[in-house]
């Protein structure tokens, strides 16, 4: 099973939001390099949701409920969503400035391409995620 963290502007769609709404479509995905995460995901996969803007921390977690699927949107027919669903808010914010800090994030994209907004993440970066959030992993 995989492991990946979303960003998402919290004033446009927040954790909060996803755990109100239960399964839901994670859409607006353009960029080519994010395509490519959200196609790998699998139903299982685990989800560090990660508010951006002047949030900037990881906030809970969630699981994949849906394989990638066309996006209904997209006339060209290139992209794809996910479904998501949450499982629980993390035990307190986890800050980007605290990842930063980290040694295992040294090459992880959310340090080297600030502007990707799906990403995979490695085993001991979820790990260190919980760990610092002081959530059960």
């Amino acid at each position: 099973m995989a492991s990946w963290l979303v960003k998402t502007e919290p004033n446009e769609y927040s954790y909060a939001d996803l755990e109100r709404d239960g399964p839901s479509e994670w859409d607006g995905v353009k960029n080519a390099q994010a395509q490519i995460h959200l196609r790998g995901m699998q139903v299982g996969d685990v989800v560090v949701v990660y508010h951006s803007g002047g949030v900037r921390a990881a906030i809970g977690m969630a699981r994949v409920v849906r394989a990638p699927y066309p996006d209904p949107t997209d006339p060209a027919g290139k992209r794809v969503w996910v479904d998501f669903q949450a499982e629980r808010v993390l035990g307190r914010p986890v800050t980007l400035a605290e990842l930063r800090a980290d040694p295992g994030f040294a090459t992880s994209p959310l340090i080297r391409i600030s502007r990707l907004s799906v990403m995979p993440l490695e085993e001991s970066q979820l790990s260190t995620i919980e760990r610092l959030a002081g959530s059960p992993a």
